[in-house]
């Protein structure tokens, strides 16, 4: 089955939080398409909205919570991102009152007097931690959330830890294109519209998300520490080389050493990410 979220206020939170209540509940396999401000609240129109409640909506605007019936804490929550189309304008802000403001297209953005191409995806795409509060949009976390992963565009899928029955699944933070680091903090910023299906698996037991894209297995470490960052990544990666590919342990390693790339996906967030990637070329 397929729906929709609009961009109302309704549909938007600033925090994860599991006691949040599900703007939608669906059935494991169902698609959703969403409209999503950009992480600043600001429509594709350049209509700024204001949160219900600002004290608690710090963060990026997202959409959200889905929640998927029947999903249970410990399972794997399954996002195929269907599609990823980013609005007609957006930004870029380095150090106040600094910014680039660019006219997109489909393929192509014009800011600064310069053009780039765009691989537009969603930098938020997370669920709550299993503590009780309310939790920064800022930093990603075992089960997702600020990945801001530029691999991460249609056609991907992700998969991430389930924290919490339910799954509450929320995403946003629309960028039309970022640089692996995104190093001033921003990549650029814009609405954006996202079909996404949504799905659960029991079969397997992950600590830390992954993902596949068109020719590529990725796997993700966030710490405060880059190296630490590094070292979860690469054990995800041996891991997911023992299941996906039926290598022992150290053989793993060893070939991982010789085929794996470790890239740096973002040092802004507090939290570092470094994802290490297994291209689908890399034997022959």
């Amino acid at each position: 089955m397929r729906h929709a979220l609009e961009p109302e206020i309704v549909n938007l939170h600033g925090a994860f939080s599991r006691e949040l209540p599900a703007v939608l509940t669906i059935e494991p396999g169902d698609t959703v398409a969403l409209d999503i401000p950009d992480g600043m609240w600001t429509l594709e129109s350049g209509e700024g909205i204001v949160s219900r409640d600002p004290s608690i909506d710090t963060g990026h605007a997202l959409m959200g919570p889905i929640e998927v019936r029947g999903a249970q804490a410990g399972q794997i929550l399954v996002v195929a991102i269907d599609a990823v189309r980013p609005g007609r304008t957006g930004l870029t802000f380095t150090e106040p009152p600094h910014l680039i403001r660019w006219e997109l297209d489909s393929d192509v953005g014009h800011g600064g007097g310069r053009s780039v191409r765009l691989a537009p995806f969603l930098g938020v795409m997370g669920m709550p931690p299993p503590e009780p509060g309310f939790h920064s949009t800022h930093p990603p976390r075992p089960w997702g959330g600020n990945i801001d992963c530029k691999e991460l565009v249609a056609g991907t899928t992700l998969y991430l830890p389930i924290p919490v029955d339910g799954a509450l699944f929320s995403c946003g933070d629309g960028h039309a294109a970022q640089g692996d680091g995104e190093v001033s903090g921003t990549a650029i910023e814009c609405a954006v519209s996202a079909e996404l299906t949504l799905d659960v698996r029991d079969d397997l037991v992950v600590e830390w998300p992954f993902a596949r894209t068109a020719d590529a297995w990725l796997t993700f470490g966030f710490h405060e520490h880059l190296g630490r960052a590094a070292r979860i990544a690469v054990d995800g990666m041996l891991d997911l080389m023992e299941r996906e590919l039926g290598m022992a342990r150290a053989d793993a390693l060893a070939f991982a050493s010789v085929v794996v790339d470790l890239r740096v996906t973002q040092v802004v967030n507090g939290v570092l990410g470094v994802h290490a990637v297994l291209r689908d070329d890399a034997f022959l």
